[in-house]
C-alpha cells in the first residue's frame, strides 16, 4: 500500500493528457520558502527520477581531475535540462530537427560529481537515450566513468518513499531543481546498488553541451575558508523538514546567506585574457563534430573570453556586453544553496563561523536529528551553463575546490545511519533488494 501521509497539503502533480512537460512551482526566496512544503509539488507515479553519478571519484580526486568531474557533472545537468525542455542537440539540428523553445523549465540539479532531475511522464525514453550518450561521451572524451539510471516514482512510492520538487528561480526563468522527501536519496541508492535501474552507454546526440564552460579561474575564499555542507534529516516527512528549517535558521544566525555567498557580489570574478589550457581542453571535449570542430570550439571560447576581458578593461562595457553586470548575475545565479532531500551548501565563512557551524551540526547529529558531512577548501570552482548569453539565460554551478561536495558526502556516508523515529503507520521496505523486487 502506498504511503501518502508525509506531506498531506502539497500539490499532487499529474500531467494533463497531451502535455509533454509540466510546470513545477517556483521558489524565489530560498531563505523564506525553500523549506515550505506548500511551495513544492509531490510528484505523481508517472514521473521518474534521473540519477547521474561519477564512478571512482576517489581515484579521480587523487589524480587531480576535480575539474573534469565537475565539468562532466555540469554536462549532465546541461543535457538533461535541454532534453527535458525540448531542445534538440547540434547534431540533430544539423540533420534538420526542430529545436523547440524552452517553456516549462525542468528541475535539474548539479551535485558536484553528478546530477539529478525530475522527469515528467512521457519523457523516459528520450532521457534514457541522453543518459546512455552521457555515459559513453564522458568515458570517450575524458576517461571519466559514469553511472546513470532512471527510477520510476511509482516504484519509490510503492515502497513508501516520496519526492517533492520545485524550481529555485534565480530570476528571469534561470532555475535549478529543489527536492524534498526521502525518495531522491533512495533513487540514488537503487541506481548505485545494481543494474535494474541503470542505463547502459550508447553513442548518441547530446543537447545542451554547446553552452557549457569553465573559463573562470577558481575564486579564493574572501572570508577565510570555503565550507561545503551536506546535512540530511533522520526523520521523514514534515518532521524532517522541520529539522532542516530549524537548522537553516540557526545557520543564518551564525552567518547570513547573503554574506556567505562564495562569489559575493561577483566583483571578485576577474576575467583572464585567455582561458587556461585545461578549461579549453574541457570545452573541446564537449564540441559537436557535426557543427563545430574541436579547434573551432576552442577559438570561440578564446574570442568570448577576450571580449569579456576587453569589456572589463574598458570600464565594464564593450558593445552589447556589460562585464560588470554579467559578473553580478553570475553570483546571483550560482547554486550555492540547494536541497536534495537534505541541505546542500557551499559557503564562504570565517574560521570562527566554520567552527560554530560544525559545532551546531555535531550537536544536532548527537541528538539524533540529522547526519552531516563537511569539507573545507581554499577556493570555489565554477562551471557555467549558458543557454543564451545575449538573452541573459545562464546558471552557474559551484563547488569547493578538490571536489568539496564529494568529500563532504564521503564523510556523511562513513557514518552509521540511526533508526528514524516515525510514530505514523507506513508501508516501507528497508532494503534495496526488497524495494526493487
Amino acid at each position: 500500500m502506498e504511503s501518502v501521509l508525509e506531506f498531506p497539503d502539497t500539490l499532487q502533480l499529474e500531467l494533463p493528457a497531451g502535455r509533454r512537460a509540466a510546470t513545477l512551482p517556483s521558489v524565489f526566496d530560498f531563505r523564506r520558502d525553500a523549506l515550505d512544503p506548500l511551495m513544492y509539488a509531490r510528484l505523481g507515479p508517472a514521473w521518474s527520477i534521473a540519477i547521474v553519478d561519477v564512478v571512482g571519484s576517489t581515484e579521480l580526486a587523487r589524480q587531480g581531475q576535480d575539474r573534469e568531474v565537475n565539468f562532466v557533472a555540469g554536462a549532465a545537468v546541461a543535457a538533461l535540462t535541454a532534453v527535458l525542455s525540448g531542445v534538440s542537440s547540434p547534431d540533430e539540428r544539423a540533420a534538420g530537427a526542430t529545436s523547440l523553445r524552452p517553456h516549462d523549465p525542468p528541475a535539474c540539479q548539479f551535485t558536484g560529481d553528478g546530477a539529478l532531475a525530475a522527469v515528467p511522464p512521457g519523457q523516459d525514453d528520450a532521457v534514457r537515450q541522453v543518459l546512455g550518450a552521457l555515459v559513453h561521451w564522458a568515458d570517450d572524451a575524458f576517461g571519466v566513468k559514469l553511472r546513470a539510471g532512471l527510477v520510476p516514482v511509482s516504484a519509490l512510492r510503492a515502497s513508501g518513499w516520496q519526492v517533492l520538487a520545485a524550481l529555485h528561480d534565480f530570476g528571469g526563468g534561470n532555475v535549478s531543481g529543489l527536492f524534498l522527501g526521502d525518495g531522491v536519496e533512495q533513487a540514488d541508492a537503487w541506481v548505485k546498488a545494481g543494474a535494474r535501474w541503470q542505463v547502459h552507454p550508447a553513442a548518441g546526440p547530446l543537447p545542451g553541451l554547446e553552452g557549457l564552460s569553465c573559463r573562470w579561474n577558481p575564486v579564493p575564499a574572501a572570508r577565510g575558508t570555503i565550507l561545503c555542507v551536506i546535512a540530511d534529516p533522520v526523520a521523514s516527512g514534515e518532521q524532517g523538514v522541520t529539522t532542516l528549517a530549524r537548522l537553516l535558521a540557526r545557520l543564518e544566525a551564525i552567518v547570513p546567506g547573503a554574506l556567505a555567498s562564495p562569489l559575493g557580489d561577483g566583483m571578485r570574478l576577474l576575467p583572464g585574457a585567455v582561458p587556461g589550457r585545461r578549461a579549453l581542453r574541457l570545452e573541446a571535449g564537449a564540441a559537436s563534430p557535426q557543427v563545430l570542430t574541436r579547434t573551432a570550439r576552442v577559438a570561440l571560447a578564446v574570442c568570448g573570453a577576450l571580449w569579456i576581458r576587453a569589456a572589463h578593461a574598458l570600464g565594464g562595457r564593450l558593445g552589447p556586453v556589460d562585464a560588470r553586470a554579467y559578473r553580478r548575475s553570475i553570483a546571483a545565479r550560482s547554486d550555492f544553496r540547494k536541497l536534495a532531500g537534505g541541505v546542500r551548501l557551499v559557503l564562504d565563512v570565517s574560521e570562527d563561523e566554520a567552527g560554530r557551524i560544525e559545532t551546531l551540526l555535531r550537536a544536532e547529529e548527537a541528538a539524533g536529528r540529522l547526519r552531516f558531512g563537511t569539507a573545507r577548501s581554499s577556493e570555489v570552482t565554477i562551471t557555467c551553463m549558458v543557454g543564451d548569453f545575449m538573452a541573459d539565460r545562464h546558471v552557474h554551478f559551484v563547488d569547493g575546490s578538490g571536489l568539496g561536495f564529494w568529500r563532504a558526502a564521503q564523510e556523511l556516508k562513513a557514518k552509521p545511519r540511526p533508526a528514524a523515529p516515525d510514530p505514523r503507520p507506513r508501508t516501507r521496505t528497508s532494503s534495496v533488494e526488497t524495494a526493487v523486487a
